[in-house]
This record gives C-alpha cells, structure tokens and sequence, in this order.
C-alpha cells in the first residue's frame, strides 16, 4: 500500500476524481476536506503523508496558508489550480511546494507528480538525517559504472555532485511517459539530456523528433508540427505529414520553446490535454501516441509574467522539470571535459596531443564559460588545431589575455588592440591562410592589415 494522501479541494467532482484516481493506484485516501479549517482537522485524526490541495478553498484561509502550515510539519504537498494570477503563483512558489498540477489533468500527470514529489520530499529528508549524523552526503545512484568514472557516459562528461543529480532525476522520470522540461543557459546540453531521456524510455526503438521553434517562420512552424492537406494555402501541393505524426509512438523534442508564437501555444496545449491533432485544411482529427519533451533557455515565468507565455502551458509542461547547472557552477567537471574534448578532437585531427599545460587549465578555471560546454568545446577544438607540439599551451578566452587594472574601463579601441594582439600572439603573426589570424577573427585579410595599421600594432616582432 502506498502513502495516505489528503485531497483538499472545494470542487465536489474534481475532488471525487482525484480520489478515485488514488485509491486506482494503491493509495490511501484521509478523506476530502473543501477548506483549511476541515483539512487540519483531518490531519490530526489520520496525519498524511502528502497533500494535493487547491489555492482557492471555502472559507477565509486559502491553500497557501495551509502550505505554510504542512511545511513546518514536513508533509510533502502538491498544489492543484486553474490559472492564477503572477501575485497569487508568485505567493504559492514562495512556500516550495513539491509539484504542481494545473486543471484539467490526466490521471497519469496526477500519479508522476505524486511519485516524483515522493522522491523530493524523502530525498530531502534524507539529507537533513545525514548531515545532523555529520556523515558524508553521498551522491545520488549513478546510471552505471561508465558514469561513475566521469567518462563519457553517453556524451555526457562528469562527476559533480550537481551534474549527478540531473542524471539520478533522468534516471528516474526516463521510464515514465510525463511530459518534462529541460531548462538551462545556452551550451549546457539539453539536447543531449532529451537524447538520454528517449534513450532510457520505454520508446527507445520507436522515433525522437527533434524541432528547433525559434529556427522556423512563425508562417510554417504549425504547418510543419501538425501537417497540412493538399490545397490547404497556397503552394501546398501535397499532403505533409507533421512533426507529431511522424514522432507517433515516440519522442519529439521541442527545443527553444520559449520563442514559440502565443497562438500556436493555445494548439500545442490542445495536443498535450487532447493527444489529438488536427492538419491545416481538414476537418477531422488524427490521435497520437508522442511523449513530449521541451527546452529553452528563457526564464518561462518572467515570459508567462509578461504575457508572451501561456501560463497553462508552462505548467503542463513542467510536470518534470530539468534544471541544467551553468559549467561556471561545477568547475570540478573542467578538467574531465577538457581532457574529453582533447580526446575527441585531436583523435578527428589525427594528432596526438596528450596533454593541457597547468598555466591553460588555471585560465580554464578562472574563466566564467558564458557559453558553457558548447563555449569549451570549441576552444579545444581550435587549440587543437593550432597546437605545434603533444600540449596546449595557449588558448583564446575573452578577458583573459591579460590581466586588467581594477576600476579601468577600457576603450573599444584598446580592446580591439588588445584581442587582435592576443590572437597573433597565438598564431604567431600568421595573417592568412589556414589557422590565420583572419581566419580565426572571422576578417577578410585586407580588412584585418587595414585595423592592424589603424591600431599601430607592429608586425615586425613575430
């Protein structure tokens, strides 16, 4: 038998159908309560072990007054509403509640959100007990012996305690079929956490759809996720079969889906309530089987606060969500990433450059790595390419070729100077030609002779 779980809500069929969906799955139902009053009743004749409730209850008191309450009680809880207000959301996340469920939802959103704030809520407890027994806080569970060395575990690099715990949460939701969220700056790898997630799915045979929402014209992005009919608009010659009919039974991928159009948001939510979609130009309906998992790098809750975003959507969309650390927020995963990537490429370029000077592995660890793994990537690519010996010695990193006085502001000039200089530096005053100065400023050759004179850089010295 599962947990006991108190349902507090006002509405008498919704409450009714949670509570059927409970005692379904093996739950233990403490009973319905409609407002705070009755809830804290009920919980002190039988104490649940977690809590759904509404924001908006009868009586004075609403939800998140209760929250408050159940969180110094350390019972796990998961809010239940329609859409809400920033004011009255912004209040509800302040009490961090262990998930939340947006009307009207499936009974399988109900039960993931259940198991997931389970995890959550013993998992925190856990390290609450061991730290008070001033024991080492272990990492969670790896996924197998490849990740436990840090190595390439599936393309993916590491053993920061953050980074194990991304992988322990994929490991946990990757069998279910619940939407989930992956979010994190530009060059963190979602796309590779989506690949891992299909990987580990019961779909892993079936296809994954990859969509990229900010690279299509808003004119063709629905065309091109739910198909369209011969002679539905002009130029549509032919029946095309849409991104979700293709990933049926599978996984589709909706990268950077904070740039996807207000109206189009109101079809994608039909999609995820409905599991149904309609092609441009017909009049019927076409059932699909697809799990969905989307990314953006966008903070969803400032674009729902100014309206460029449903709020609906964001959270049926976030049942699971992923957050991806920053590189900048586990530096302890350089070294391994480095090495990583050295591997890769000098292997691609047929060198065999085997190690990173300490000096370039220092600047490795100072640098901030705004374009995280993606940024890594490809200034160890580069420095494969320009390395003359079997060591990295010098690499390009912006404000890093030389160290600046505090409180000096420099002019656009002087920084141009100063970059165009560095990267001489590393080309050895090469200008043209592969691995070139101008090759590597993205400058015609002329234009680039043309800011050395301009800047009084002398070439005589390389």
């Amino acid at each position: 038998m599962k947990e006991k779980v108190l349902i507090v809500e006002d509405q008498f069929i919704e409450a009714n159908n949670i509570e059927m969906i409970l005692v379904r799955a093996g739950y233990r139902s403490c009973g319905i309560a409609r407002s705070v009053e009755a809830a804290l009743q009920l919980i002190e004749q039988d104490r649940p072990e977690m809590v759904l409730l509404d924001i908006f209850l009868q009586g004075p008191s609403t939800g998140i007054d209760l929250a408050r309450i159940l969180r110094t009680m350390n019972i796990a809880f998961i809010y239940l509403s329609a859409n809400s207000d920033k004011e009255t959301l912004d209040a509800a996340k302040a009490t961090y509640p262990y998930g939340f469920l947006v009307k009207p939802f499936k009974e399988k959103d109900v039960l993931v959100t259940l198991e997931v704030a389970r995890y959550l809520h013993n998992h925190s407890l856990e390290s609450i007990m061991r730290k008070a027994a001033s024991t080492d806080l272990s990492a969670p569970q790896k996924l197998t012996a490849t990740a436990n060395s840090g190595r390439d575990f599936f393309g993916i690099v590491g053993n920061s305690q953050r980074l194990q715990t991304v992988l322990h949460h994929l490991k946990l939701v990757a069998p279910t079929d619940t939407s989930v969220l992956i979010l994190g700056e530009s060059g963190t790898g979602k796309e590779k956490i989506a690949e891992l997630i299909h990987h580990f799915s019961g779909r892993t045979s079936r296809p994954m759809v990859k969509i990229n929402c900010a690279a299509l014209p808003a004119t063709l992005i629905e065309s091109v996720l739910f198909g369209h009919e011969r002679g539905a608009f002009t130029g549509a010659t032919e029946r095309r079969i849409g991104k979700f009919e293709q990933a049926d039974k599978g996984t589709i991928f909706l990268d950077e889906i904070g740039e996807m159009p207000l109206d189009l948001q109101v079809k994608l939510l039909r999609v995820l309530q409905e599991r149904e979609i309609e092609r441009i130009g017909s009049s019927s309906t076409v059932r699909i089987d697809v799990r969905v998992i989307a990314a953006t790098n966008k903070n969803l809750e400032k674009e729902v606060a100014e309206g460029r975003f449903r709020m609906d959507l964001y959270y049926r969309l976030r049942v699971f969500p992923l957050m991806l650390p920053a590189l900048r927020d586990r530096k302890e995963d350089i070294h391994l990433l480095a090495y990583h990537f050295l591997e890769v490429y000098s292997g691609k370029a047929g060198r065999t450059i085997q190690a990173i000077s300490a000096k370039v592995m220092d600047a490795f660890m100072r640098y901030e790595w705004p374009g995280n793994i993606r940024e890594l990537e490809h200034t160890i690519e580069t420095a494969v390419l320009l390395c003359e010996g079997q060591t990295i010695n010098q690499v390009m990193l912006p404000g890093l070729a030389q160290e600046q006085a505090p409180n000096k502001v420099k002019t656009i000039e002087e920084n141009e100077r100063e970059h165009i200089v560095a990267v001489l530096d590393i080309c050895n005053g090469k200008i043209f030609g592969k691995g070139g100065a101008a090759e590597m400023l993205g400058m015609n050759v002329s234009t680039l002779n043309s800011r050395i004179k301009k800047l009084g850089i002398d070439k005589s010295k390389y």
